[in-house]
């Protein structure tokens, strides 16, 4: 599963959900299903996204191993 540290790094730099989506030119819905890891963002998206928080994609996005039960 792909897990972010969008509202985390959003809440450092004391912006709200609304502004970060103006910024982004998305809407303030996509920055809460993004944050709430209801959808992944789009490769283009999520570059937008890096280069806002001057991090790099691998530092905001990232894989969540899922745990496999032994059958």
């Amino acid at each position: 599963m792909v897990r972010n540290n969008i509202k985390l790094l959003r809440k450092e730099i004391g912006i709200t959900q609304e502004q970060f989506a103006k910024e982004l030119k998305i809407t303030r819905q996509t920055v809460i299903t993004i944050e709430n890891h209801h959808y992944n963002p789009s490769l283009e998206l999520a570059l937008k996204i890096a280069k806002f928080f001057n991090k790099s994609v691998e530092e905001i996005f990232f894989l969540e191993e899922e745990e496999t039960s032994a059958v």
